[in-house]
């Protein structure tokens, strides 16, 4: 199963126990595929970049790389038109289309308001917890 990550989820599942901790230990396990575009992934660095300045004891720098190396990385194509209230959350549902993904796992209530938009769902971490990881990671 391909999925998309909002970057709280994956900040959250480095920072914190819970939900985001098991879809990225499930990730890491193979259970599942990351799927990431250019845009994402820059977004990762940057929040976890913000986030060092504030808890020095953690370090994202070796999880970004393990994304860069292990991800499925697309190049989507522009939406065309704004899709999310918040147009900078377009880009997960870009790099979802482009990879042909069915899932965004968020807590964003601007991309929650558009699951379903194409076939895409868009579940809170608990939620795809429950419903796909139930007995793994």
């Amino acid at each position: 199963m391909k999925i998309v990550l909002d970057t709280n989820v994956f900040v959250s599942g480095i920072f914190f126990a819970g939900p985001p901790y098991r879809i990225l230990q499930a990730w890491r396990d193979r259970v599942l595929d990351l799927v990431l575009s250019p845009a994402i992934l820059d977004e990762y660095r940057r929040v976890g970049a913000e986030l060092f300045t504030r808890y020095r004891s953690v370090d994202i720098g070796e999880f970004l790389q393990f994304a860069a190396h292990k991800a499925i990385m697309v190049s989507p194509e522009p939406l065309g038109a704004q899709v999310c209230e918040d147009a900078d959350d377009d880009k997960f549902i870009a790099c979802a289309l482009a990879a042909a993904c069915d899932t965004i796992v968020s807590g964003d209530k601007h991309l929650l308001k558009v699951s379903g938009f194409h076939g895409i769902l868009v579940l809170k971490p608990r939620e795809f917890v429950r419903h796909h990881l139930r007995g793994s990671a």
